[in-house]
């Protein structure tokens, strides 16, 4: 068993101070030189391994990628003073037609570490006050506020993480 809490099982409380935005922003920094660090020396066999209908190693990496559109949105969202933010797909449509596992590891890491690269240089041009702006999450039904977003993002980064670091060890 992998103790591994699914994602939509998931509960948040977003009470962190303000004071600690530029702190998750080094988390949300991190996490490309954190996957590939990861993967780094995998065989193509490990990382595309797929058990029990489960996303491979490399489809969690991709599906990563998938989800920077969305989190960039959200960001806009806050900017531009909106409601509600924009909903995921919660089917994981994206990462599922995306075929990862048939594209080039070094092409995801690429456009992983670029695409977030923009996210942290937007999140980094901001005025403090952007960060306590609030909208309703859609799945959660809960108000966040910008800051609780990024560390959402940086709680699932961190998931993703930890089901590749799983998927290595049991395939060890």
């Amino acid at each position: 068993m992998s103790g591994l809490i699914p994602w939509f099982e998931r509960i948040f409380k977003f009470d962190v101070p303000e004071g600690t935005f530029p702190n998750i922003i080094e988390r949300v920094r991190g996490t490309p030189a954190r996957l590939e660090e990861r993967l780094r020396g995998l065989s193509q066999g490990v990382l595309t391994r797929k058990e029990a209908g489960a996303w491979s190693i490399q489809e969690n990496a991709g599906h990563l990628l998938d989800l920077e559109t969305l989190w960039a949105a959200r960001v806009e969202d806050f900017i531009q003073g909106r409601e509600r933010l924009q909903t995921a797909d919660l089917t994981n449509r994206k990462t599922d037609e995306a075929r990862h596992n048939d594209s080039p590891l070094v092409g995801i890491l690429f456009s992983f570490r670029q695409a977030r690269s923009g996210l942290v240089s937007r999140l980094e041009e901001m005025e403090p006050a952007t960060f306590s702006k609030t909208a309703l999450h859609p799945r959660l039904t809960i108000p966040m506020r910008l800051i609780d977003h990024v560390l959402f993002v940086a709680e699932h980064d961190d998931h993703h993480l930890a089901r590749i670091s799983i998927l290595i060890r049991s395939f060890a």
